[in-house]
C-alpha cells in the first residue's frame, strides 16, 4: 500500500522575496549609509534643511524597495509603482 500522493494547494498570494539579498537593496542601503556619513561629517549639523533632506531621499529609496515587495504579495501594481520610486 502506497501512501497517498497530497495535491499541492494552489498558492492565492505571491511569493515574498528575501529583500535583504536583493542586489539593489543592497546598493541602497550602501547609498543611505554614505549619504549619512557625508552629511555627518562635511555639511552643517544644524539651520540647514538640506541635510535633512538628503538623508531622508536615500532613506526613503532603501524603506520603497522593502515596502513595495511586502505589498506586491497582493498587489502588482503597487508592487510596481514603489519600486520604480526607489
Amino acid at each position: 500500500m502506497q501512501p497517498t500522493a497530497m495535491k499541492a494547494t494552489p498558492e492565492v498570494l505571491k511569493r515574498q522575496d528575501n529583500w535583504q539579498n536583493l542586489f539593489f537593496y543592497r546598493k541602497s542601503d550602501a547609498l543611505y549609509l554614505m549619504t549619512r556619513i557625508f552629511c555627518e561629517r562635511f555639511l552643517p549639523k544644524h539651520g540647514d534643511r538640506t541635510v535633512d533632506q538628503m538623508v531622508q531621499a536615500a532613506r526613503s529609496g532603501k524603506q520603497n524597495i522593502v515596502e513595495g515587495l511586502a505589498d506586491g504579495v497582493t498587489s502588482t501594481e503597487m508592487e510596481l509603482r514603489l519600486l520604480n520610486s526607489a
